[in-house]
């Protein structure tokens, strides 16, 4: 059995910057800054974190049926 996968490109909806980073896994992340434009993510209503919102995988707990971020 493989557990959850960490890892996400966010995408920035402002400029389109997308850059793979590592998702924790007992946490949320409620706010990114882009690196190319420093425009700060957050979350959209009904998500609970940035990989959730902007990120191509979905976070660990939701990828696991797990409440998120409690």
């Amino acid at each position: 059995m493989t557990g959850p996968i960490t890892e996400s490109i966010l995408t920035c909806p402002r400029c389109g910057f997308a850059k793979r980073e590592t998702m924790p896994t007992d946490a949320c992340q409620f706010y990114y800054e882009c690196e190319n434009c420093k425009t700060v993510l957050r979350p959209k209503s009904g998500d609970c974190c940035v990989f959730c919102t902007y990120g191509s995988v979905k976070c660990p707990p939701v990828q696991e049926q797990r409440d998120c971020c409690s």
